[in-house]
């Protein structure tokens, strides 16, 4: 018969770490933010230290190109929702642990309520606009969060605690311009990073949950997989920044473009849309949505604005022109290119032929 001692012996003989540590674990309540890349190495580690109660929030399902740094995920799991795949894992490493699973996306709209049911909050999200709503919901209900960041070979970590030093938003008072960082899908992301960012988010809900050792607030680590390298950046207080008090529209805040068209809207009227895709060739032929007419993004950033035999001047826009991708990256840049060159109207795929495919027509190959 196993005990809850021996399965924690290796934790509570290190110095300063002992059994009301554990027990504090086992009394801890995290929520955490996505089952993705960071998700997926944060979840299994908070449950193996013996964190009793673990929230998950994710809306999205595992993807086989997932499979690669979203290690609580596997193969049989591809097609099932995140967060139940990642409260799965946990019931094989302790069935004790309390998961509360919730396929939803956090917004404004819920975020208060859920926050309100737990001690501390980890935020690996992999967009700004959960970033900030991370940060600002955690300060208005007094609790601390741990969030990290992963882009190509490097990834950083920090904890926003507004009881008891500078917030994310000392750090970034303002958001990047969209597109201007890239997304794992149109940048790639080198799993180890990933896995090395998640175990040093697990350390630091760790050590504020038990009270060992000394956090990052106010400051910030950053790896790089490249060179091996670490670096730990100090930072403070705005003090001119408004205290947060309210939640606020965080799209329209880090500047998301509006002039989108969700797969759902565009499935009811396909037939009478333009249909341009502004991938490569070689993309189409994996997988295109009917009639769409081919122009590559670096077509229209060269000028040439020509694809496999039409060009941008040659574009039906009798009728609303609709641009898409493969998840939505590039056609968002297109409708700017294309607004700047006197075709105005044009609206980009949200998700892109990827979310086409996940949730309309499984038909359409995805890649």
């Amino acid at each position: 018969m196993h005990t809850r001692a021996e399965r924690y012996s290796r934790q509570t003989a290190l110095p300063g770490f002992n059994s009301a540590a554990q027990e504090r674990l086992r009394a801890a309540r995290v929520l955490v933010i996505g089952a993705g890349g960071l998700g997926s190495g944060v979840i299994p580690a908070l449950a193996a230290a013996g964190v009793g109660t673990i929230g998950i929030v994710d809306d999205d399902t595992v993807e086989l190109s997932n499979l690669h740094r979203q290690l609580i995920h596997g193969t049989a799991d591809v097609g099932t929702a995140k967060a139940r795949s990642a409260a799965n894992a946990v019931a094989a490493i302790d069935p004790e642990t309390i998961v509360i699973a919730l396929q939803s996306r956090l917004d404004s709209s819920n975020a208060l309520d859920l926050f309100a049911d737990y001690d501390l909050v980890v935020d690996g999200s992999d967009n700004f606009p959960t970033r900030y709503l991370t940060n600002d919901a955690a300060a208005i209900c007094g609790i601390p969060l741990v969030w990290g960041a992963v882009s190509q070979y490097s990834g950083q970590v920090g904890v926003a605690w507004a009881a008891r030093g500078p917030s994310y938003r000392d750090l970034f008072p303002t958001p990047p311009a969209p597109g201007s960082v890239l997304s794992c899908e149109a940048g790639g992301v080198f799993p180890t990073v990933v896995a090395v960012i998640a175990g040093i988010m697990a350390g630091e809900a760790l050590k504020i949950l038990t009270g060992v050792g000394t956090p990052l607030i106010g400051r910030v680590t950053t790896f790089d997989a490249l060179t091996g390298a670490f670096r730990d950046l100090a930072y403070d207080r705005d003090p001119s920044a408004e205290p947060v008090t309210e939640l606020v529209d965080y799209e329209l805040f880090c500047g998301v473009p509006t002039d989108t068209v969700s797969v759902d809207e565009l499935s009811g009227r396909i037939e009478d849309v333009t249909l341009l895709d502004v991938r490569e060739p070689w993309e189409v032929r994996l997988a295109a949505l009917p009639g769409a007419i081919n122009i590559p993004l670096g077509a229209l950033e060269s000028g040439t604005g020509t694809g496999p035999g039409i060009g941008i001047n040659e574009l039906d826009t009798s009728k609303p022109l609709v641009v898409y991708c493969h998840v939505g990256v590039r056609s968002a840049r297109a409708v700017e290119l294309l607004r700047a060159k006197g075709i105005g109207g044009a609206r980009s795929l949200t998700g892109g032929i990827d979310a086409w495919s996940r949730r309309i027509d499984p038909t359409v190959a995805r890649y």
